[in-house]
């Protein structure tokens, strides 16, 4: 073993210098910034058709939007933060209007800013009365059309309830404003030795109000857990403006129906989410990350257990991608693949602990040992935080690589592990010869079992959409998987609920929706039907 492992080391030396090769820091330094999240959904010039267009729903019996209630709306909010679209299809709003995939497109012709809780009262309460429908919006990073209106919603947006409230550094537990982007929060908090228990690619755009009304999964939730265990307390605003305090610090709090539960992942349906108080775990004091090569899925399955067992509480994340993965993200973003080898599987393994020394021994025994078994074909090690920076490049930016292959079909699906990878094959076999599909990859979280499988084709094609659902719903459900991981159901998914969840589990979905909501403005079209509502 001890030889074994100084042959190891200096093979790992030379794999992290190639991540740090040439072709791997020139796309770090063509990379675009994160907000270029935004840029890029408007790879094409052409705006995607009106929602209303292309999928066959009907317009609620709600109110429109007035003089009147422009004038009140600026009676409230400061006349700046009151944006109005220069005609009845929202143009001048598309920023608001159209998804990140720019797969659908609403018309709201009124976007209104608030930068307090009162004024979000405010403004609902004047909603409630008039029944005038509400799409709330974070950093509109959604991928299943819950961020944007359907038809002529009022967005409100969250982008100026930005504040850092309070970060307690003996219990770790920061208070926030919803519009807080998450990427800034986690920079903040690492100034007081404290981390988000969230990390995700759109990390420079995405708010934690949004994260949390969808209950975002993410990169940690393998060592952190999901929100519903990290949020303490919330502060949200009902349909006719009621605001409900529930913002409590206390990580003991036993005192009746815990109500923040009710908002989070409820996709701005029940409430509209101003504040937060989470706990923030302690930033780690080392950080490994490994990029590995697997000759197959049944070595990343083996990996996996491997890695649980022998790292243990170091482990912080474990994902897969495809070599598909790699082919796209070189050909569109110049990010290269960190290894010479090539191979059909690659895996990141992410380690944080309190000792670099230990750690980083720790994983060395782990690659000898798996590398020994025939696991892990060749691998490269990083543990300064540029170089850590590049390796997870290649993971992070598989999502706007395929962006810019075409149209994407996106899912976000839950399946045992030992199906995660069934699927892409079955898919591939599937469109195999199709013209309309030019790829399809897989990707994902391996510790939660969320698989993110993606489609592309030249242009939106009916067809394929027909081929692909609800067979992959059938799929899913035959393996008792989930519908949707982490994307959240939205507007894309809310009819096809019934794959994941019981009838009576929707119907009691319904009406606490109805309970809360009687008139349904908030966020209407999404996630659940309600018997008599569009």
């Amino acid at each position: 073993m001890a030889a074994m492992r100084r042959a190891l080391i200096p093979c790992v030396a030379r794999a992290t210098a190639r991540s740090a090769a040439p072709p791997l820091a020139l796309a770090l330094r063509r990379a675009l910034p994160v907000p270029a999240m935004q840029a890029c959904r408007r790879a094409n010039s052409a705006l995607p058709p009106l929602t209303a267009e292309r999928y066959p729903i009907q317009r609620g019996d709600f109110g429109e939007v007035t003089d009147e209630d422009i004038a009140f709306f600026k009676s409230v909010i400061p006349e700046s933060d009151v944006l109005l679209a220069d005609d009845k299809d929202g143009s001048g709003l598309e920023a608001f209007n159209i998804d990140w995939l720019a797969t659908v497109r609403g018309r709201s012709r009124v976007v209104l800013r608030p930068s307090t809780t009162e004024q979000v009262s405010k403004v609902m309460a004047h909603c409630h009365k008039r029944k005038l429908a509400v799409c709330p919006q974070g950093g509109n990073t959604g991928l299943v059309g819950g961020s944007v209106p359907v038809f002529d919603e009022v967005v409100i947006s969250t982008n100026k309830m930005s504040k850092i409230i309070d970060i307690d550094e003996y219990t770790g537990i920061m208070t926030c404003e919803a519009g807080c982007v998450l990427e800034q929060v986690d920079a903040k908090l690492a100034e007081h030795g404290l981390r988000m228990p969230l990390d995700l690619g759109a990390k420079g755009s995405c708010q934690i109000g949004g994260n949390v009304a969808t209950n975002a999964g993410g990169l940690r939730l393998l060592r952190y857990g999901s929100l519903h265990g990290s949020v303490l307390g919330a502060e949200f605003v009902m349909a006719d403006g009621t605001v409900v305090d529930t913002l409590s610090k206390m990580r003991k709090d036993n005192t009746g129906s815990y109500l923040r539960q009710l908002v989070i992942g409820s996709e701005g349906t029940l409430g509209i989410i101003t504040k937060l108080a989470i706990a923030c775990p302690p930033m780690p004091v080392a950080e490994n990350v490994a990029f590995l090569a697997c000759a197959d899925f049944e070595s990343v399955l083996k990996l996996f257990k491997e890695a649980k067992k022998h790292l243990g509480e170091i482990l912080s994340a474990y994902e897969f991608l495809d070599q598909e993965c790699v082919e796209v993200l070189t050909k569109w973003t110049g990010v290269g693949n960190p290894l010479e080898t090539q191979v059909p599987f690659y895996v990141l393994i992410e380690t944080a602990g309190s000792d670099a020394a230990h750690d980083e021994e720790k994983l060395h025994r782990f690659l000898e040992r798996t590398m020994e078994d025939g696991l892990v074909d060749d691998g490269t090690v990083a543990s300064e935080p540029s170089k850590i920076k590049a390796i997870w490049e290649v993971r992070e930016r598989i999502t706007e690589a395929l962006r810019h292959d075409g149209y994407v079909y996106k899912y976000d699906i839950s399946l045992p592990l030992p199906k995660l990878y069934d699927v892409v094959a079955d898919t591939r076999k599937r469109f195999e010869g199709n013209s309309g599909v030019t790829r399809v990859v897989g990707f994902g979280h391996m510790g939660d079992g969320n698989l993110h499988l993606n489609i592309t084709g030249p242009q939106y094609d009916k067809e394929v959409m027909d081929s692909l659902e609800p067979w992959l719903w059938q799929w899913t459900r035959d393996v008792r998987g989930s519908i949707s991981a982490e994307h959240g159901i939205g507007f894309k998914k809310r009819d096809v609920i019934g794959f994941s969840k019981t009838p009576e589990a929707v119907a009691l979905m319904a009406t606490l929706k109805k309970t809360m909501d009687p008139d349904g403005i908030l966020n209407p079209y999404k996630m659940v039907q309600v018997p008599g509502c569009p």
